[in-house]
């Protein structure tokens, strides 16, 4: 009787050791095992890889609502080219200006909705919204250059998009210095190196350079 108690006994115990070493391992997955731990940190990696990847702050932000607008007048401009211009060089850079803005502004749209961040409207409200903005132009310069044409567009229209790429040099310059968004930095410097080379361009052919 009693070697059956003390059997009862020793089979509860081990019971009882067995069931709370079941506990403390079930509590040990949670925390620290691939299965428990890891059904939260699996998501970690690839969220953290997002969040760097679309990584952006203010200045990122205002590079791109303020490069839109920019852009958008820069292409409006060179709209008028193939019917007021007599310089074959000057039709030619106007090609390149919209060739290469278009995209552009196309790609600073889609990180702003990416950020949920708004987009600048369209149309005339750009002139006098970001009339202050560097090298915009102000309205009544856009219809001086409208009301041009010949080598008087031509001049017109290279002073005024040497001073608008000036102003976007200084706002992608900005960005360089102070974005986080790696492709909008890289955008920046592909406007510094390529509006820059068409500054210089324009200065040869005004006789200023």
């Amino acid at each position: 009787m009693h070697s059956k108690r003390s059997l009862i006994r020793r089979t509860i115990a081990v019971t009882a050791a067995g069931a709370a070493a079941l506990v403390l391992a079930s509590c040990g997955g949670n925390g620290d095992s691939p299965a428990g731990h890891g059904g939260h940190t699996s998501k970690s990696p690839s969220a953290s890889a997002s969040a760097d990847q679309g990584k952006h702050n203010a200045a990122d932000v205002a590079f791109a609502q303020g490069m839109i607008p920019h852009h958008r007048q820069a292409v409006e401009m060179a709209d008028l080219t193939p019917d007021r211009a007599q310089s074959p060089e000057v039709k030619k850079l106007a090609e390149d200006i919209k060739k290469a803005q278009d995209p552009e502004i196309k790609t600073l749209s889609g990180w702003l909705t990416s950020w949920s961040e708004e987009v600048p409207a369209e149309g005339a409200m750009d002139h006098s919204m970001h009339g202050d903005m560097e090298g915009m132009m102000s309205a009544e310069e856009m219809d001086k250059l409208k009301d041009s044409s010949g080598t008087a567009f031509d001049t017109a229209f290279m002073e005024m998009m040497i001073k608008h790429h000036e102003g976007a040099v200084a706002m992608a310059k900005t960005e360089q210095a102070d974005g986080a968004y790696a492709p909008a930095k890289k955008m920046a410097g592909d406007i510094i190196t390529s509006q820059t080379a068409e500054i210089s361009q324009m200065n040869k052919l005004l006789g200023k350079d």
